[in-house]
């Protein structure tokens, strides 16, 4: 076995410091102090222009631009930003017209649906769950389940099926709710559902043939919208690790398929960990041409409403 005697480095070159090459500078990439009253935008400005606040902003830009242009502004999310008590800040961001389409899964609409009725949700898995109860609410399966069949007997989707309930029966916290918004003002909120994975689905009035039928028509919706984010439009997924990352793969596949050329946009993650559909569904692979995408790590509750302030305090300043 040969024995390794310790290498001779005195030889080693070397070179002024002054030659190479940073990737942070004092001058451009350090944050600015921090101080009592500072405005949105002063805080926004004063993060350092790296990593995830560089893409905050970066993501806060492409909004901005995007609803300049008169592009898309599409809101995927998760059932959690829900129960995380965000409608307000949503609302204001419907409101002001920047978000131009909604997207949920099942369970999002369903929580959507019971703050809009008693204001509140989130049941209590573990305590019910050995008793046979978990998910037996009357009210919440029985309405939704009627909604969908008087919405598709009109040929509406899912997500305005729901609104249009909710506005229509005046239900206590509507001003809550985010479909009866977008139901109310015209805007596209479409629900994807996996049939079985949702607590209206174990109700007596449950119907597969409505459910699917109703969730098809807002794929279809959705597809639509999707098709139309070329050239600077914005599509953000927040907090849903597969259902939706995998809906809006197949819609811009589908967009494609049929000649609507959608590059030059913008995709964001925003989720409290990373998740691969995520990453590789809406950051990396629709994003492959000509268009970014970024992630967002952190809680909703925290990084929503700085999102959203940024955005509504550019607009308000006339930024592009």
């Amino acid at each position: 076995m040969k024995r390794y005697e310790p290498l001779d480095i005195s030889g080693v070159s070397t070179y002024p410091i002054a030659e190479r090459k940073n990737k942070v500078s004092v001058a451009h990439d350090f944050a600015k102090p921090v101080r009592a009253g500072m405005s949105v935008a002063d805080l926004l400005a004063a993060l350092p222009k790296q990593l995830g606040s560089q893409a905050l902003n970066k993501v806060i830009d492409a909004v901005v631009a995007a609803r300049h242009k008169g592009k898309p502004v599409v809101l995927a999310m998760g059932g959690h930003v829900i129960k995380c008590g965000l409608q307000p800040v949503l609302r204001s961001l419907i409101e002001a017209d920047v978000i131009t389409a909604v997207a949920l899964n099942g369970a999002g609409s369903i929580h959507d649906f019971e703050i809009a009725l008693i204001g509140a949700t989130s049941e209590d898995v573990g305590a019910v769950l050995h008793a046979g109860t978990f998910g037996m609410a009357e009210e919440t399966g029985f309405q939704i389940n009627a909604a969908l069949k008087a919405g598709v007997a009109k040929g509406l989707g899912y997500g305005e099926s729901i609104g249009r309930m909710i506005n229509e029966r005046e239900l206590p916290f509507k001003s809550e709710s985010l479909q009866a918004i977008c139901a109310e003002r015209g805007i596209p909120v479409t629900v994807h559902v996996a049939v079985g994975t949702d607590i209206t689905h174990q109700h007596p009035t449950a119907d597969g043939a409505v459910i699917g039928q109703a969730s098809y028509t807002d794929f279809r919706i959705l597809t639509s919208v999707v098709s139309e984010l070329g050239d600077g439009g914005v599509y953000l997924n927040i907090g849903s690790a597969v259902l939706l990352p995998e809906v809006f793969l197949k819609a811009l596949s589908i967009a494609q398929n049929l000649g609507h050329h959608v590059d030059h946009f913008t995709t964001a993650n925003f989720d409290m960990q990373q998740h691969y559909r995520p990453l590789t569904n809406v950051v990396k692979r629709p994003t492959s041409g000509k268009s970014h995408g970024y992630t967002l790590t952190g809680h909703h509750e925290i990084m929503l409403p700085l999102f959203a302030a940024g955005v509504l305090d550019r607009l308000a300043k006339g930024h592009k």
